[in-house]
């Protein structure tokens, strides 16, 4: 006879209940302590609850496209706006048309507003431009030119003018970076303001790309002083003159009425965070051409940058402008990375790169995700100009967030009257397995408030709400599970372990068809519904976790005690009360004798 496996638990064994009660425990603990720690001990409440801030956006005409403002770009614009400000879906900002030119964009109280700002008005018009020339940015005289006009195209080009576009970062920065205050610097190292929140920007060659240190200590050209026969280029070389990066109506008229097609002027920031101006040629490659963009933790550096991947057209674009800035003389071996109209980094090239960029610097986490995100989910199709920004009140109220929470509180008395009446002492597990989930659920929802922008408004308090029954349900079907068992005669311990792996199927399928209504829902609407989708399925999950680490070792624990196991009458399992059938004895049967001699 084979020796039983002993290795191997038997269905219905208890298990260890202590150790996966205390797991549970421990999380509950260390996700309060996070959520005290964090500094946000409330969810963050929807416009509709806490009210906000209303941004309101108006259309501009893209120079070239007189007709640009239509219902398509319009629809174009409110659907990108949305994605920057409303991530995952559930941080509940609103963003809506208002006329045939305006968009409102409405964020909840607790949104950084700066940030926020940020987001929506920026239009994200990227492009990759060879740089000219670069001198301080004063509205000194400029010095005279050693390497060639403005054009539109930088001098001794080998092949015409180079591909204004540039995209894989350069060559880490040269050592000694000539003092832009004494003389125009053609420094690898000239950065820029990212738009985002004004820190200083570099971009440097992504991992594979070998760098080159070009010594860039000689002056660099500026606009020729003696006056051009080109009224064109007279007019760029007066406008580069005039230009003062200091003044911010001066930097903001710089760029009015230029297509990518056009030489510019634009103005940046180098290292030392003084102001720097550009003449910058026509761009070849644009923001379309990137594919991709994150904000991520480089290990090595310790710091944070943001890494572009460019399309296909986009890398042959790249590696052609690179393979032609390779040849030229700093600075016109510079390409400058242009943010609506803002010089966020101008490093150099010594060779040709290949379809990946990366720009870093001083990025925070914050600040480097922001970009990354405005990159990713691609430009404005329109210029928006800011109109107001104005402090909205609660659409709702307090009012209507204490009538929610009354008609919750309700409901949930009403089910703890019904455990209590029905299920006698078994109703104490529940009410505790409800105020575990009740935690877990508030905690969670707090932390994900600053995690990914969650934000609680009516609709998700309903789900909230509607995950009071679902998880009670739970709980019956285990409790009926236990009680068909003593029926049958089971003391109440080999129940308990008997009841839960039928008890387990039920409930997994019941939650996963609840999830699963709960995903669609989330992915098929939008606004306010995706909250209450949202809040359902995060608590359906959570009844899912309390079931199995806190309700059944809780179960396992007290069916050892005395008054349940005695089948108390308080206890909700007393065998008399449940009709329970006597216990099933085999006995012998032992035939009547036939012979009258036997008996």
């Amino acid at each position: 006879m084979a020796a039983p496996n002993k290795g191997r638990r038997q269905a219905g064994s208890p298990g260890r209940p202590g150790r996966t009660l205390a797991l549970f425990l421990i999380a509950m603990v260390a996700l309060t302590g996070g959520m005290f720690w964090s500094g946000h001990v409330t969810p963050r409440l929807g416009i509709d609850l806490a009210g906000g801030t209303s941004i309101t956006l108006q259309a501009k005409n893209t120079p070239g496209k007189p007709n640009a403002i239509n219902k398509t770009n319009m629809d174009t614009a409110v659907s990108i706006i949305e994605r920057r400000v409303n991530g995952l879906g559930v941080s509940e900002a609103e963003v809506q048309t208002q006329g045939s030119s305006n968009i409102i964009v409405n964020i909840p109280k607790g949104t950084n507003e700066k940030q926020a700002r940020d987001q929506v008005g920026t239009t994200a018009q990227l492009y990759f431009r060879p740089v000219l020339t670069v001198a301080a940015g004063g509205p000194a005289a400029p010095q005279p030119s050693t390497s060639g006009s403005p054009s539109g195209s930088p001098s001794g080009s080998p092949s015409g003018s180079p591909s204004s576009s540039a995209g894989t970062p350069s060559s880490e920065q040269s050592a000694g970076n000539a003092d832009t205050s004494a003389s125009p610097s053609s420094s690898s190292t000239t950065q820029g303001r990212a738009v985002t929140d004004g820190l200083k920007k570099d971009v440097t060659p992504s991992p594979g790309a070998s760098s080159s240190d070009k010594p860039g200590a000689s002056e660099s050209p500026a606009p020729s002083a003696t006056p051009s026969a080109d009224p064109a280029t007279a007019a760029l070389e007066k406008k580069f003159t005039d230009l003062d990066c200091t003044d911010q109506a001066s930097r903001t008229k710089a760029n009015q009425e230029t297509t990518p097609k056009d030489t510019i002027v634009a103005c940046g920031t180098n290292s030392a965070g003084e102001w720097e101006k550009y003449i910058l040629g026509p761009a070849e490659l644009e923001g379309t051409d990137v594919d991709d963009a994150k904000g991520v933790l480089d290990p090595q550096r310790g710091m944070w940058i943001v890494t572009m991947d460019f399309s296909s057209g986009g890398t042959k674009k790249f590696q052609s402008i690179t393979g032609k800035l390779s040849q030229q003389q700093p600075p016109m071996n510079q390409f400058a990375i242009v943010l609506d109209g803002n010089v966020v980094s101008a490093p150099s090239v010594s060779q040709t790169l290949g379809g990946s960029a990366e720009i870093s610097g001083s990025f925070t986490q914050q600040s480097a995700q922001d970009l990354a995100n405005i990159l990713s989910y691609g430009a404005l199709p329109l210029s928006f100009q800011e109109q107001s920004v104005t402090t909205v009140t609660a659409a709702l109220g307090g009012e209507q967030l204490q009538a929610g929470l009354i008609a919750g509180a309700i409901g949930l008395a009403l089910v703890v009257i019904y455990l209590v009446a029905y299920y006698r002492g078994l109703a104490g597990i529940a009410i505790l397995s409800l105020g575990a989930s009740g935690i877990m659920t508030y905690t969670i929802m707090s932390l994900l408030g600053p995690g990914i922008g969650f934000a609680l408004n009516l609709p998700a308090v309903c789900g909230a709400i509607v995950a009071i029954g679902i998880t009670a349900d739970s709980f019956i079907v285990y409790f009926e599970r236990i009680r068909d068992e003593i029926r049958e005669g089971r003391t109440l311990r080999p129940a308990v372990e008997r009841a839960w792996p039928r008890a387990r199927r039920t409930i997994l399928v019941s939650d996963f068809v609840s999830f699963l209504a709960a995903a669609v829902l989330f992915l098929v609407t939008v606004g306010k519904v995706q909250g209450f989708a949202f809040t359902l399925g995060l608590t359906t999950l959570l009844d899912v976790v309390v079931v199995f680490f806190f309700t059944k070792p809780v179960m396992t624990l007290l069916a050892r005690t005395k008054f349940f196991a005695s089948g108390h009458p308080w206890s909700g399992l007393d065998p008399k009360r449940l009709g329970a059938k006597p216990p099933l004895r085999r006995s012998r049967r032992v035939s009547a004798p036939t012979d009258p001699k036997e008996a």
